[in-house]
């Protein structure tokens, strides 16, 4: 019954984003559409108040616990863990759930920002808070906003639309140069050449491609995070926000 419902909701909601995507509407249904987006992105903000500086991984959902990649985003997971950082995914399985799991496995902070999908994508059991969305497009703000550098492990479509949105924002600089790392040197190997043919082509200065990290190390992953100049100094500005007890606002413990 439960999942009946969620496939309902779901559906229903995703006739409401085909239909704003279609064209113009009523003044109505755009406003009404204008106020769920809102609602979401808060509802987002809110759950994730207090995660503190977190490092986002992101990868494939399709990977299970024998796949080398997914034990790697473990290995990774758990050092950054250990440097105080929060482990935030987008909460689901495979490379998720491992980098989730291995940010416990050191008892780090492990947090989530799933996304509705027509076959429920649960969240994975490794998380100490998470957030369910109804619109990627607010959670790949809700997976940026609170970090401090990205891992992007193998992954498809989603981990390319959220590695190159990252790689984007520091590009145009509406987010601070915080370390983009590619893990998986021959996974990647076409999409990098792919990003000299840009630079080839004139479609990006080859200084954009400075802003990777390409690596098949996970002791490097580890210290490009721990080294890098622009999180030590965020870091040092960063003030923790105080739980407010009339709000029912609570830290992650």
């Amino acid at each position: 019954m439960i999942c009946l419902q969620l496939n309902y909701e779901f559906m229903e909601n995703s006739k409401k984003q085909i239909s704003f995507l279609s064209g113009p509407l009523s003044r109505w249904k755009e406003f009404t559409y204008l106020l769920d987006v809102c609602f979401d992105m808060f509802n987002g903000i809110r759950s994730l108040h207090f995660v503190g500086p977190c490092v986002t991984i992101f990868g494939s959902a399709r990977f299970n616990n024998d796949h080398k990649y997914y034990k790697i985003a473990e290995e990774i997971a758990a050092g950054i863990a250990q440097m105080g950082f929060t482990i935030m995914t987008g909460g689901g399985p495979g490379i998720m759930e491992a980098a989730n799991k291995g940010a416990k496995s050191v008892n780090g902070k492990s947090v989530g920002c799933n996304i509705k999908l027509p076959f429920e994508q649960k969240h994975n059991p490794y998380l100490d808070k998470w957030v369910t969305l109804d619109y990627f497009f607010t959670r790949k703000t809700i997976l940026i906003k609170y970090s401090y550098a990205f891992v992007i492990m193998p992954g498809g479509f989603g981990t390319m639309d959220e590695f190159f949105e990252a790689l984007t924002l520091v590009q145009t600089k509406k987010l601070n140069n915080f370390p983009l790392i590619l893990f998986g040197k021959e996974f990647h190997e076409d999409l990098l050449k792919f990003m000299d043919d840009l630079v080839t082509a004139g479609t990006i200065s080859k200084e954009d491609k400075d802003l990777i990290y390409v690596t098949d190390d996970v002791q490097e992953v580890i210290n490009i995070v721990k080294n890098n100049g622009e999180i030590k100094s965020r870091l040092k500005e960063y003030n923790s926000p105080k739980a407010i007890t009339w709000l029912f606002e609570k830290k992650i413990a």
